[in-house]
């Protein structure tokens, strides 16, 4: 098998754009003290003390390579914090190790066996780190200059020919006579005068860095990333590091690349379905991959795996798990249920506790999270109108905190935002009471939902 295809993943992200706050955007890891004791508000964490402690102990058994076939069981009600703990686990393993989350209903698909979604994810929470020295041209851009020709091809029109480009560092400059193919790289990149680049010198890729720091008096319309003049000279040897996942090998190696034809390239327009991997394929990626880690070329870095509602995977989604953690390869499994004794599924009498058969139980530290009260709650709404930089007018906090309690924490806080903007449509800079008072009545709770359509239907 030739070696393993190896998809880039580089992307050029404007400093000035403001990401996403997504429900866990608070959350920085598991607030401990060196001492592996958790503080009552830590990292973005309120409560939850003893589950903290419990999942920083798991931490450490994976660190030391010591949690292999074995697999983490958060089980609580809802809104108690489970997704959260599975994401501060994968944070306080490292920023750059892969974490990847299903909900345990995602395996009944159509397209492809339940088997090979749980494959799919379990490969894709390992991630690999390669290591490569590469031959670049790195500088300041401070000149670019295409060289026209006519086209040999047809008597109207010109062609690039070839393009020159000044790079300049901190040690020196360097003038660069170019292949065509790398200006039009050049244009695809948008990179102007003024701006850090590297061209590798055996593939020609071009890598835009940033905007020279010599330029962030000017005013531009849109934010830039401003990096310094690189030192050294213009031409070295860079160590490039790329992170990509087993799941990005098998997908990379597994999708035919058919011929240049217009039917290969209609047929593979055609073909938008998932394609199953094979066993075989797997372990010729393993294979190379082995090779790269023994070269020193390479580096496994297991993930996290977290499955919510565990409960609703079958037996032999259960059965294909054991297996699963017995590979050598096996990333950290965190999984969370909040059911008590149920049903496994695929079953007609089978009852166990979590529905989760015991043979897989028995594998499983559990760990369990405790219902918030009424301060906790007060203090988790303030963490998170913090974060979405809103705020809060008198006794709106301990009226969120009387709903959380009465409702749920989730539904506390779903009405913040809502809130802020009547607040906003009024002219007021901060939620108040009034804000909170109408949001009750334009969105209700489950309990209150389910109570008046009850009511209604005459079936209470």
């Amino acid at each position: 098998m030739p070696p393993a295809t190896v998809p880039s993943t580089s992307a050029t992200h404007s400093a000035g754009r403001s990401s996403r706050i997504a429900p866990h955007s608070h959350i920085r890891g598991l607030g401990l003290r060196p001492d592996g004791i958790a503080d009552t508000e830590a990292a973005g964490f309120v409560g939850q003390n003893a589950a903290r402690e419990a999942c920083g102990i798991v931490v450490e058994l994976v660190k030391s390579r010591k949690f292999s076939g074995r697999a983490l069981l958060l089980t609580g009600a809802p809104g108690t914090g489970k997704t959260a703990l599975a994401l501060a686990i994968a944070q306080e393993l490292g920023v750059r190790v892969p974490f990847c989350p299903m909900v345990g209903s995602e395996v009944y698909s159509t397209e492809v066996k339940k088997t090979e979604v749980l494959a799919e994810v379990f490969r894709r929470a390992i991630g690999l780190r390669i290591k490569e020295t590469k031959e670049v041209y790195e500088g300041e851009l401070t000149e670019l200059t295409p060289t026209e020709t006519e086209n040999p091809l047809s008597g109207y029109g010109k062609t690039v020919s070839h393009v020159v480009i000044g790079l300049k560092t901190v040690k020196g400059q360097k003038q660069l006579r170019l292949d065509p193919g790398i200006y039009e790289a050049i244009l695809k990149e948008k990179i102007t005068v003024g701006d850090v680049i590297y061209v590798e010198a055996n593939t020609g890729a071009v890598k835009r860095v940033g905007r020279s720091d010599a330029y962030a008096s000017s005013y531009d319309l849109e934010s830039e990333t401003y990096v310094p003049l690189p030192k050294g000279d213009v031409h070295k040897r860079k160590e490039v590091i790329q992170d990509v996942t087993l799941g990005d090998l098998d997908a990379a190696n597994a999708r035919p690349q058919g011929g240049q034809d217009i039917m290969s390239v209609m047929g593979s327009l055609v073909k938008t379905g998932r394609t199953e991997v094979t066993e075989k394929l797997r372990r010729e990626v393993e294979k190379v991959v082995k090779g790269y880690v023994e070269q020193g070329v390479a580096e496994v870095v297991p993930g996290v795996v977290f499955i919510d509602e565990v409960h609703m995977l079958d037996v032999e989604c259960f059965t294909y798990l054991n297996a699963l953690l017995e590979s050598p390869m096996a990333p950290t499994v965190v999984f969370a249920t909040n059911r008590g004794n149920a049903l496994v599924r695929g079953t007609t009498d089978v009852i166990s506790p979590h529905g989760i058969p015991v043979d897989l139980l028995d594998r499983c530290l559990i760990v369990k999270t405790e219902p918030y009260d009424k301060a906790q709650v007060a203090k988790v709404v303030q963490v998170r109108a913090g974060v979405e930089g809103l705020r809060l007018g008198p006794g709106v906090l301990d009226k969120l905190a009387s709903e959380g309690e009465r409702a749920s924490l989730r539904y506390a806080l779903q009405l913040l935002t809502p809130a802020s903007i009547l607040a906003s449509v009024s002219g007021r800079r901060e939620i108040a009471l009034e804000d909170i008072g109408e949001m009750n009545e334009l969105f209700l709770d489950a309990k209150t939902s389910a109570t008046k359509i009850g009511s209604v239907a005459g079936l209470q």
